[in-house]
């Protein structure tokens, strides 16, 4: 084969195309316009949904071993919780169950108690459920409105308690709503019992209106940190023995010989939704017992049967005479008025009291058996 029908260049390896540049510039301007084509007329937004829908059966596969793992780990967690959970319910019942024994023992204890002293029970207010409707606008108070007034049997006065304890209190009522008062307003006041050593003290709002104060206390009073304080009762407005406050401050060198005492209340108005309006201590009406009816005091004309004795005639030798009962009184009214009207007077002896006696008659009218009588009418 002559050499003159052989190519003098090499055959290239890889086929020759366009060059890299021009790729790059012709993808880029295609990118352009796909976007600006996306962003302005959504063109693309058709293609993008068919995609989707092609490759939502894929990544719903392609999650089943995510989502099983997933759940895996969450159900050994969920049952060490639950684990967990159940003891600390357990011994939670037993402390529970321990205490509602002890509690019936001591309710009968006292309700023995009570009785052999002869004070009544205490008062079991009535109490009707309200929801909170919205906080009152004015900033510098702390008050709350209620869905229940006067239409519903609210009173003012009333207090406002929920799960945890004392709220506030009802100052005004309107028809349909009222407003409540809470605790840590700057013009509130409660009395309160330290459940510790049973001393007795007022509670005011503090006037960041955050918390509350025990006012008026000596400065070596015997208080600490952590004691609870509940309503004492004593206002007539507050059942006794609901929880209110707890101590969290005590600055005892304060000015005026006073310590400085800092509440917090167990109650928080925030996120409040339902709460219990309760009937104040001074309109509510005790069952008490009905009195014996007294007996019925004879007319002042009527004489008591003979051998009767009175009170004042039966008393022992060497005691007062008791008083006489209402037929006895009837009766000296009615001989102060024959005084008064000229007609003498003579003791009965069978019933102790005074009557009128008769007008003595003429000698030549009177009957023989007159005297006899006399005799035995005569004291004895």
């Amino acid at each position: 084969m002559p050499l003159g029908t052989l190519e003098r260049t090499p055959p290239p390896f890889f086929r020759q195309g366009p060059s890299a540049l021009t790729k790059l510039v012709c993808c880029s301007a295609l990118a352009v316009f796909l976007m600006a084509a996306d962003t302005r007329l959504a063109l693309i937004e058709p293609l993008r949904a068919g995609v989707a829908t092609v490759l939502h059966p894929v990544e719903r596969v392609l999650l089943v071993p995510v989502r099983l793992v997933q759940g895996a780990v969450l159900y050994m967690a969920g049952l060490r919780e639950a684990v967990i959970a159940e003891e600390h319910a357990r011994s939670l019942l037993a402390r529970q169950s321990e205490q509602a024994a002890r509690a019936e023992v001591l309710d009968q204890e006292n309700r023995h108690l009570r009785e052999l002293l002869g004070l009544r029970s205490r008062l079991t207010a009535r109490a009707q459920a309200a929801e909170v409707l919205y906080e009152a606008r004015d900033p510098f108070s702390r008050k709350l409105v209620l869905d229940r007034g006067q239409a519903h049997g609210v009173a003012p006065g009333s207090p406002v308690i929920n799960e945890a304890g004392v709220l506030g209190q009802v100052t005004r009522v309107y028809p349909l709503s009222s407003e409540v008062t809470l605790l840590t307003d700057k013009d509130a006041a409660i009395p309160l019992l330290n459940t510790r050593t049973q001393q007795r003290g007022v509670a005011y709002g503090a006037n960041a209106g955050a918390g509350m104060e025990l006012r008026f206390m000596p400065d070596n009073v015997d208080i600490v940190e952590g004691d609870l304080m509940n309503t004492s009762g004593i206002d007539g407005v507050y059942p006794p023995g609901l929880p209110v406050a707890r101590v969290v401050s005590v600055e005892r060198r304060a000015e005026g010989g006073f310590a400085r005492i800092g509440l917090a209340p167990l109650t928080q108005a925030d996120g409040v939704r339902h709460v219990l309006v309760l009937e104040p201590i001074g309109l509510q009406r005790p069952e008490a017992a009905a009195p014996e009816p007294e007996a019925a005091a004879p007319p002042a004309h009527a004489s008591a049967p003979q051998g009767a004795a009175t009170p004042a005639a039966s008393a022992p030798a060497g005691q007062a005479p008791r008083a006489l009962p209402a037929a006895a009184g009837a009766a000296a009214a009615a001989a102060a008025a024959a005084v008064r009207s000229g007609t003498p007077v003579a003791p009965a002896a069978a019933t102790g009291t005074t009557t009128p006696a008769p007008r003595p008659r003429p000698p030549e009218a009177r009957p023989a058996a007159a005297p006899a009588a006399a005799r035995s009418t005569a004291p004895a």
